[in-house]
């Protein structure tokens, strides 16, 4: 199973314990295979160094390394703009298409998870996708 985590996971997965937590670690126990691009990582740096409680460079350098060496990183060649609302979070989708992935697990219920399915790439939220793992 291939899933792209939005930065959201990432974030409360990192700063809180609960299913974005346990999504982090299924992922770091290799219990599906996590799918991401450069643009999303950059994303997810630039939020965990701007966050109310930021990481240091180190922890955002060794964050970004573990995504780097385990993950599928893919270079999304088509763009889309189904997110109308907020046509950044179209990344999500073009990574998911790009790397083949079955989901998009997020916590975004006003944008990513409103697009319930999209080309056969379900939104899902943590909760959810702990569920099927």
């Amino acid at each position: 199973m291939k899933a792209v985590l939005d930065t959201n996971v990432f974030v409360s997965g990192i700063y809180w314990s609960g299913s974005s937590d346990k999504v982090l670690r299924a992922w770091k126990e290799g219990k599906f295979e996590h799918v991401s691009s450069l643009e999303i990582i950059e994303e997810i740096s630039k939020t965990l160094s701007n966050f109310k409680i930021p990481l240091s460079a180190d922890d955002i350098l060794w964050w970004e390394n573990l995504i780097l060496e385990n993950s599928l990183i893919v270079v999304p060649k088509i763009k889309f703009n189904i997110v109308k609302d907020d046509p950044d979070d179209n990344k999500f989708f073009e990574t998911a298409l790009a790397g083949k992935a079955d989901y998009i697990v997020s916590q975004d219920k006003r944008h990513v998870l409103k697009i319930r399915e999209y080309k056969g790439i379900k939104t899902i939220s943590p909760e959810e996708f702990m569920k099927l793992i």
